[in-house]
């Protein structure tokens, strides 16, 4: 009779138990896909962002190792700003041969140096920064010998600034052939985002101290041999 009872009292799920469960299975899955697809964006994302900022700060590198190895010279250096619809697109030259600025090793002979804003095609209003780089010797309005390197794409600006010590303030055109300015500073406008700011050191400066810091030193009062102090004199 137990075994009987027994066998009477199990029974199958019924539809209303495996709908629930179903319904519980397909919540968990659904957050479980939500999680992993919030997270595959933010690291598609978080990559991207590092690749590009990866890239402007190798241009940045670039330019410094370059305008860092520029001896002070006449033409060493010249900057000249433009403007093209409202957008500041500098530009800054510079006279070097084989290494960094000419972004090449093999190069025989010295060459000028331009970096400036280009459009990437006649159709659209896309730029890029690149080098405009041509032998020294090529005679002016000539371009036999003129190479283009792109160096970074969808640039909206291009502003350059050059610190005067003589003035202590900032420039926009370097023309003085004699000399270097200490600080350059690079401001390339993104599309996306806001403007990359680099201020690149050619020289150290040397800190100017002021009349009033440049007071002697009190040389210490010696006492004659043979003779006690004296002690001090009481007002």
């Amino acid at each position: 009779m137990s075994i009987a009872l027994v066998k009477r009292c199990r029974r199958a799920f019924t539809l209303l138990e495996i709908t629930l469960a179903v319904a519980i299975l397909g919540m968990m899955s659904l957050a479980i896909y939500r999680f992993v697809a919030t997270n595959i964006t933010v690291l598609r994302i978080s990559s991207e962002e590092n690749a590009a900022e990866a890239r402007y700060s190798g241009l940045i590198n670039l330019v410094t190792a370059q305008l860092q190895a520029l001896p002070s010279g006449v033409g060493a250096l010249s900057g000249e700003p433009f403007k093209f619809n409202d957008r500041p697109r500098d530009e800054i030259n510079w006279i070097c041969g084989s290494g960094p600025g000419l972004v090449t090793r093999y190069a025989p002979g010295e060459f000028i140096v331009g970096m400036r804003l280009r459009r990437v095609s006649d159709k659209g209003d896309r730029m890029e920064i690149g080098f405009m780089r041509k032998p020294r010797g090529t005679a002016e309005g000539e371009t036999e010998g003129t190479s283009w390197v792109p160096l970074l794409d969808d640039v909206r600006s291009l502003q350059i600034r050059y610190f005067d010590p003589i003035v202590n303030v900032w420039v926009e055109k370097w023309t003085d052939p004699s000399r270097l300015p200490p600080l350059v500073r690079l401001v390339i406008g993104r599309p996306d985002r806001e403007p990359l700011e680099a201020v690149i050191a050619l020289r150290r400066t040397p800190l100017q101290l002021m009349p009033t810091q440049l007071q002697p030193l009190a040389q210490p009062q010696t006492q004659p041999q043979g003779q006690p102090p004296q002690p001090p004199k009481r007002p």
